[in-house]
């Protein structure tokens, strides 16, 4: 069932991870609200089924637009490719992540966890933040977790080369997206974009299908049984992302369809500033030249 949310006919809406899952439900709903929307997926097969899926249950077919969330060049050359096209673009979810059971890393000796669910929203959003700004009024929801609360994230070990467990991997990615989200909001404060970071919750999904292995299947069943839908879990992201109400609303971090107020005990400006860059060097995007970030 397709969550009802605003109107969001003539809004461009770019959405990472929409073959499955979270951002699979977000897609649909926002195309089934009128949106133009555009897929970006890895998988070709996948984001085929995805549009064919979508445009089958709601009369819209999305656009695709393929990129390896892995792949610094990937995400240079997908960013690339939608600026070329001269579309506006009035909503950016990023949703996509993995999970990894063991340390890997990618061709430019990256912790995959790390370099997909968070410098990709990294790297990605800057890239297209001028495009967002010129399309004013316009939103970045970055999709994060409460598992950030168990996360403790070291500048000096981003990779965890030291020592590796999944959970950590996650949750540290989860926090380094809050981190961002709040900096982010913070200093493009006042141009129209505003920018908050949700958690849909446990979802029945498949994120750890293609890394977890044994262990995945047969905790599968399990999650399909007692975990929220997709459908369900895209709410709050929802929410955020199209109620007309919430359109000042930045900073921010979203669950259950609420504002957590202060979702970070201790804010640690230093952390944050210091993660942002560290995250320039690793994708060597940032703001635009010459930015000033509001005080």
């Amino acid at each position: 069932m397709i969550e009802t949310i605003h109107d969001m006919t003539g809004r461009v809406c770019l959405v990472t991870g929409a073959t499955d899952g979270h951002g699979r439900a977000v897609a649909e709903a926002l195309a089934a609200a009128g949106a133009e929307l555009v897929l970006l997926g890895r998988n070709r097969q996948k984001c085929l089924a995805a549009q064919n899926g979508i445009a089958e249950a709601t009369g819209r077919k999305p656009d695709m637009l393929l990129c390896d969330l892995m792949n610094r060049t990937e995400v240079d050359r997908a960013a690339d490719e939608f600026l070329a096209s001269g579309r506006p673009l009035h909503l950016l979810v990023n949703n996509a992540g993995l999970v990894n059971l063991r340390r890997q890393v990618n061709a430019e000796g990256l912790e995959q966890t790390f370099a997909v669910n968070y410098l990709a929203t990294f790297q990605l959003t800057l890239r297209l933040f001028e495009r967002l700004r010129e399309s004013a009024p316009a939103r970045i929801v970055n999709v994060s977790s409460d598992s950030y609360k168990i996360a403790k994230l070291e500048l000096e070990d981003l990779q965890l080369e030291r020592r590796y467990s999944v959970s950590q991997a996650y949750a540290r990615s989860k926090l380094a997206i809050l981190l961002f989200t709040l900096e982010l909001a913070r200093r493009i404060e006042g141009t129209g974009v505003t920018a908050n970071a949700v958690d849909p919750g446990p979802v029945a999904s498949n994120i750890a299908a293609n890394n977890a292995g044994l262990l995945y299947s047969l905790v599968r069943p399990v999650i399909r049984s007692f975990f929220p839908s997709p459908a369900k879990a895209a709410r709050t992201c929802l929410l955020i992302a199209t109620d007309p109400t919430l359109a000042d609303s930045t900073g921010g971090y979203w669950r259950s369809r609420k504002r957590r107020d202060r979702p970070l005990a201790r804010p640690d400006p230093q952390l944050a500033e210091g993660l942002w860059r560290e995250s320039v060097v690793l994708t060597d995007a940032d703001l635009p030249a010459g930015w000033r970030p509001k005080a």
